[in-house]
C-alpha cells in the first residue's frame, strides 16, 4: 500500500514537471542586463543583453557606444526602429561581435528573410555612425502611419515601405561599416544617401524578397567599397546612382569584392550584380563575378558619368546561360579594360577553396562552411591592379579618436586571396 502511494506521487511529480517544461517552451529565459525604449545614449556595457521593447532614439548631439559582445534583442511584436539623430558607435571584435537580432525561437526557415524588426535609421543630423564587427539580421519590417520614422519624415517617410537594415542620410557625415554580417533581411541591406563612407570586409547573404540590394548608394556619397562578399542578393550587389539633390556627386570606388549568384531571384532589367545610373561616377577594379546575372550594367536612359573606369574584373559562369548574359555589348552590359571574360561555359574558374560552383543560382541559403579564398593555383591570383586612387586612404577620423582607413587594393581579384 505504502509503495503504491509512493509510486502515485512519483507519477504526479513527473506530470507536473512535464507540464512546466511544456509551458516554458515559448518563454524567453535569456539573461537580461538592460532594456530600452524611447531616448537612449551613453554606453551599453561589454557582454550585456539589451532588450528593445519599442522604438529607440539617440537624440541629436548625444552618443550611444555599444561595446563588444552586446546582444541587442528586438521585440518581434513591437518591431522596433533604431532612430539615430546623434552618433552611434557599435564596436565589436572578431571574437565578440555585436548582434542586432531576435530571439532564437523566431529564427525559422519561414522567417529567413526577416521582417521582424525595423532597422538602424540615421537621420540627417547623425554626424557619425560606425558598425565594426557586428551582425545585423532579421530586419526589414514594413512601416505604418504609426512608425516613428514616418512621423519624423525619415527614410521614405511613408507607410507601406519595407525598411533597409541600415539607412544613412547625412552628406556631410561619416559612415564606416566593416567586418559586419548582414543576413536574413527583407529588402535592401543598406540604403545610403550621402557621406564619407567605407564599406570593407563585410558579408551579405539571404537578403531580399521582391527587391533588395546589398549596398545602395545615392547622391552625396564618396565611398570606398572593398573586400566584401555578396552572395545571392535578390537584386544587385551594388546599386550605384546619383539620384537625389545632394552634393557632392556620388562617386563610388569599388575594388576587390566577390559577388556570387547575385541578381537571379529578381528576373527584371535591374536584377544583376552592379547597376549604374543617373550620372553616378564609379570606378570598378579587381572585382570577381561568379555565376552572377549581367555583371556590370547601365541604365541606357540615364547612364553613368563618362569618367567612370572599369578594369581588371573577372567573370566566371558555370553554364552557357550565365556566360551569355554577362557579355559586354548586350543587355546594356559594360566591359572594362583588361577584364577577364570568356564566351565559353566553365572558363576562368577562380578555383575557390570550398564552394560548389554548380550551386543553383536561385539558391538564397548560405553555408557558413563555404570558403571563397582562392586556391594556390587560382588563375585569378596576380590579375589585380593597385595603381589607382581611393577616397579614404588617409583615413576618416571620428570624434571618438578612432581613424578608419579604406584598405589598400590587392594584386589578386576578388575579396580573398589565398588562405594564410
Amino acid at each position: 500500500m505504502k509503495a503504491n502511494q509512493i509510486f502515485k506521487l512519483l507519477i504526479l511529480a513527473l506530470m507536473v514537471l512535464a507540464g512546466c517544461e511544456k509551458a516554458n517552451i515559448d518563454v524567453d529565459t535569456t539573461v537580461v542586463e538592460g532594456s530600452a525604449i524611447g531616448e537612449v545614449s551613453g554606453v551599453w556595457a561589454k557582454g550585456s543583453t539589451q532588450v528593445i521593447k519599442g522604438d529607440i532614439i539617440i537624440p541629436e548631439g548625444k552618443t550611444l557606444t555599444i561595446e563588444e559582445g552586446v546582444t541587442v534583442l528586438m521585440d518581434t511584436v513591437a518591431k522596433p526602429e533604431i532612430i539615430v539623430k546623434g552618433n552611434l558607435y557599435a564596436l565589436g571584435t572578431a571574437n565578440n561581435p555585436i548582434k542586432f537580432t531576435v530571439n532564437e525561437f523566431y529564427k525559422t526557415a519561414q522567417k529567413k528573410f526577416g521582417k521582424l524588426w525595423g532597422g538602424i535609421l540615421a537621420g540627417p543630423t547623425c554626424e557619425e555612425l560606425v558598425l565594426d564587427h557586428a551582425i545585423i539580421e532579421y530586419a526589414g519590417s514594413t512601416t505604418s502611419d504609426a512608425s516613428t520614422s514616418v512621423k519624423m519624415g525619415l527614410y521614405k517617410a511613408v507607410a507601406g515601405e519595407n525598411l533597409p537594415a541600415l539607412w544613412f542620410s547625412n552628406a556631410k557625415g561619416k559612415l564606416v561599416v566593416q567586418n559586419t554580417i548582414f543576413r536574413n533581411l527583407q529588402e535592401d541591406c543598406t540604403y545610403i544617401e550621402g557621406g564619407k563612407i567605407i564599406f570593407a570586409n563585410n558579408i551579405f547573404y539571404t537578403t531580399g524578397v521582391t527587391g533588395g540590394e546589398a549596398m545602395n548608394f545615392k547622391s552625396g556619397c564618396l565611398a570606398d567599397i572593398a573586400y566584401n562578399l555578396i552572395y545571392s542578393t535578390n537584386t544587385n550587389a551594388l546599386k550605384l546612382s546619383n539620384t537625389g539633390d545632394k552634393t557632392p556627386q556620388a562617386y563610388i570606388i569599388a575594388y576587390n569584392n566577390t559577388m556570387v549568384n547575385t541578381g537571379w531571384r529578381r528576373p527584371t532589367a535591374k536584377g544583376g550584380s552592379v547597376w549604374m545610373e543617373s550620372t553616378v561616377r564609379a570606378d570598378l577594379y579587381n572585382n570577381l563575378f561568379a555565376n552572377t546575372r549581367f555583371g556590370v550594367k547601365r541604365d541606357p536612359k540615364k547612364p553613368e558619368d563618362s569618367r567612370s573606369t572599369y578594369s581588371n574584373n573577372w567573370y566566371y559562369g558555370y553554364d552557357q546561360l550565365t556566360v551569355n548574359q554577362f557579355q559586354p555589348g548586350s543587355n546594356d552590359v559594360i566591359g572594362g579594360k583588361n577584364d577577364v571574360i570568356s564566351k565559353v561555359a566553365g572558363a576562368n574558374d577562380p578555383k575557390f577553396v570550398n564552394y560548389p560552383v554548380n550551386t543553383a543560382v536561385s539558391n538564397a541559403d548560405f553555408n557558413t562552411s563555404w570558403d571563397f579564398h582562392l586556391q594556390g593555383n587560382s588563375p585569378a591570383l596576380g590579375k589585380g591592379i593597385t595603381n589607382f586612387t581611393r577616397h579614404h586612404s588617409m583615413g576618416i577620423v571620428m570624434k571618438n579618436g578612432i581613424t578608419y582607413t579604406s584598405p589598400a587594393p590587392a594584386t589578386f581579384v576578388g575579396a580573398y586571396g589565398t588562405k594564410i
